[in-house]
């Protein structure tokens, strides 16, 4: 435990040794704040994790990839021949710290052999794995070789142009670039993920060819619908994107969300099997196998005979071989349900921008990567404008030498001292140091009117350079145009087709789905604490007591079976619907799944109720703690799509006593705060289709009561119903008579 003592400089005892060696005081506990340890010594290595390893930057790069590339750059890569990985790994490690293993792995994944990005960094040769099987390893780096892929002359366009900053390397004996001066938004174009210290980022990738035109669009049109050109995510291994209009505007608007991906297969009717040529990107090949083989064994697929890995030079291959009579369609509807073949791509843009990292949305990252290759393009314009000028300086002292050649040769020859040649041209032509020293420089032989009068002429030339510069450098117009077209060349000679299919949820056979869930007997538990359990009949009766963390227990129990909908409604005045067949058969020895984080609910959500849905006939009663009660048709609940989760579940403006699903009117127990009891019939309350109505008034309350529990009568609970009962609402409700106390004693678990 961390002393309260400040830890003061004289607080550390000094180390001091003895003769023989030994360190006095050695041993002894130092009190130190954990606050500040965590200060000086844990909060350093958080940030240097965020901003310098794990989360990409604007460029669309982590360090360790810029620096990688940025070696085979100078390597000269880009143009010449392939280098072995051993080579590269070896000159990287003098910009990027790190094991030689880090390195050649950040390499492995950028390059083309991988197969992890649309568009490869490097080009590959050798054994570099595959990014869709986990035991397919690469080779060690002393036997591949590899050279950069032309697409990057647009990531060093221009480099040495003053384009972007460069810095130190962890030594400070070379330079290296902050940011790569990327000509299109590769930080949309490749995928990217990483996991820092207290955050990560998820990036799925797009079509270039698709970007680009996003990037050119809201250039020209800053409201432009970012759906009329950039349609859905692209991935390097294909697969079918399930397209979610809602879940899309999400993610293109906060940078955060999910979609599912299919994996793409083939029937071959004449061999009775299936063919899986295209996997999702967030699994592998393995897994997937690992999965069904596990869910053969457990009897939820038996329409298989054999699945295997046939992946080979040609590429991803699955087969899976089919019992006789076996519909494949409807067999692979039930693959994506019950293994990886369909998964889902969570979104997180997690983006560094100048040094701060922040989630954006895709309008707000094109417009930070405009700003950045704005910038880019200035310093680039702004550097050729100086060179020019200074050229332009430079011919307008040659042109005097023009006027007298014969008097430029007198006076270098009648010079005494070398030094004092550059001197006497000043005095001789009326030119300045500099102009000066380049005309000394000319060679004799160039020493004459035609070399003189080729170089002059180019100062008209130069003086338009340099006002069509001023222009730009004064004009956001010109600098957009410049962007846009780079943009469109890029486009027009590296942009691909897309390789991932969209398809509409709308067009996908769910109901063919539905009917491949296993149904069969279940006892389905909710605890307080928000756990859940779904067991079979077999495994309670052997399961012995339930498993519950401290201070739980159990909510709700309802016998039902493997199909059943259930609701679970929340503190938020949310609903998150599931079936039960989303869960795992479990044992009452576990504590179970935990509802939140099963249903991917937002942080610091809570359930709070969960009704089991057979059919969508009944209602759902709410209670709220100032006295009011509301009765929603269960249809409100009901949806034709399979969406996750309904807003405005209940009305929020008073805190949520109780909630009850019953299938037909019924007797209710309502208790306030003060003891008092209502017993009321739900026949009185007329049904609303609003899901958030505000309800009516069922319970009177005195100032600082509140309702405090809602149940279902018990026959017998009263010895006289009467006295809780009222013909008009609301209704104060009575304090229980002394024989019904032992009764709700009872109920009551007192």
């Amino acid at each position: 435990m961390a002393s309260k003592k400040k830890n003061n400089a004289s607080d550390t005892p000094k180390i001091e040794a003895t003769a023989s060696g030994h360190i006095i005081g050695s041993g002894e506990i130092v009190n130190q704040l954990i606050t500040e340890t965590l200060e000086v010594n844990y909060m350093p290595y958080a940030m240097s994790v965020i901003v310098s390893r794990a989360i990409p930057e604007i460029d669309g790069f982590k360090p360790s990839h810029r620096k990688i590339l940025f070696t085979m750059y100078r390597m000269g890569l880009l143009t010449g021949p392939k280098s072995k990985s051993a080579n590269i790994v070896g000159r990287t490690m003098q910009l990027n710290p790190h094991g030689d293993a880090a390195i050649y792995e950040a390499m492995v994944r950028l390059s083309k052999g991988y197969e992890a990005l649309i568009h490869p960094y490097i080009e590959s040769k050798g054994n570099f794995g595959k990014s869709y099987s986990r035991d397919m390893l690469w080779a060690a780096a002393r036997y591949t070789e590899a050279k950069l892929d032309p697409i990057c002359n647009e990531l060093f366009r221009d480099i040495d142009k003053d384009t972007v900053d460069f810095v130190d390397n962890y030594d400070g004996t070379l330079k290296e670039p902050r940011l790569l001066p990327v000509t299109f938004p590769s930080i949309l174009v490749n995928a990217t993920t990483g996991i820092a210290v207290g955050m990560a980022s998820s990036i799925c990738s797009f079509n270039l060819g698709e970007v680009c035109d996003t990037a050119v669009a809201l250039l020209k049109n800053p409201g432009h619908d970012l759906f009329e050109t950039l349609k859905a995510p692209d991935f390097a291994g294909g697969g079918q994107i399930v397209y979610d209009r809602e879940a899309f505007e999400s993610i293109y608007e906060t940078g955060r969300g999910g979609f599912k991906v299919r994996a793409k297969y083939a029937v071959d009717a004449k061999n009775n099997c299936i063919d899986i040529s295209e996997i999702p990107p967030t699994t592998t090949v393995e897994v997937i196998i690992e999965k069904i083989i596990e869910r053969v064994k457990a009897g939820a697929i038996r329409e298989i005979n054999d699945i295997r890995d046939e992946t080979d030079r040609n590429g991803l291959k699955i087969t899976i071989d089919l019992k006789r009579g076996v519909d494949p369609d409807k067999l692979m509807l039930k693959l994506f349900r019950l293994s990886t073949l369909e998964d889902t791509f969570s979104c997180n843009f997690n983006v560094l921008v100048e040094g701060t990292p922040k989630v954006y949305g895709i309008r707000e990252l094109l417009a930070e990567w405009t700003a950045f290759r704005t910038l880019c393009v200035r310093r680039r314009v702004h550097f050729e404008y100086r060179k020019a000028k200074y050229k332009l300086h430079l011919l307008e002292g040659l042109a005097k030498i023009l006027l007298d050649i014969d008097k430029a040769i007198r006076i270098v020859r009648n010079t005494q001292e070398e030094s004092e040649v550059v001197p006497n041209l000043m005095v001789g032509f009326m030119i300045d140091e500099k102009q000066a020293e380049f005309v000394a420089e000319i060679k004799l032989r160039h020493l004459n009117r035609e070399y003189i009068l080729k170089r002059t002429q180019d100062i008209e030339t130069l003086k338009a350079d340099i006002a069509d510069m001023e222009t730009i450098l004064s004009s956001k117009d010109r600098v957009k145009k410049i962007i846009i077209d780079e943009l469109t060349a890029v486009k027009n000679t590296y942009a691909k087709p897309r390789k991932s299919e969209i398809v509409y949820s709308a067009d996908l056979d769910e109901q063919s789905n539905e009917e491949e869930v296993p149904d069969y007997p279940v006892h389905l538990f909710f605890t307080k604490e928000g756990y859940f359990k779904k067991i079979t009949p077999l495994s309670l009766r052997m399961g012995g007591e339930h498993k519950l963390k401290d201070g739980d227990s159990i909510l709700i129990s309802a016998e039902s079976t493997n199909r059943t909908e259930l609701l679970f409604f929340t503190d938020r005045q949310q609903v998150y619907k599931a079936r039960a067949s989303d869960f795992e058969d479990t044992k009452a020895s576990v504590l179970g799944d935990y509802v939140p984080s099963k249903l991917e609910m937002e942080p610091g959500e809570s359930a709070v109720y969960m009704a089991v849905i057979n059919q969508y006939t009944g209602y759902m009663m709410f209670f709220f703690a100032n006295g009011k009660a509301a009765k929603v048709d269960i249809t409100a609940y009901e949806t034709k799509t399979n969406r996750k989760k309904l807003i405005k579940a209940y009305c929020g403006r008073s805190p949520l006593a109780a909630a009850l699903y019953i299938e037909k009117d019924c007797e209710l127990v309502i208790v306030s705060s003060s003891g008092r009891m209502l017993l009321l019939d739900t026949g009185a309350i007329a049904p609303k289709t609003t899901k958030d109505t505000i309800g009516v008034s069922v319970m009177t309350l005195k100032k600082g009561q509140y309702v405090a529990g809602v149940h279902e009568y018990r026959k017998g609970e009263f010895a006289k119903p009467f006295r809780y009962k009222t013909k008009n609402l609301p209704a104060a409700g009575a304090l229980p008579s002394a024989e019904d106390m032992p009764r709700q004693l009872e109920i009551e678990g007192v």
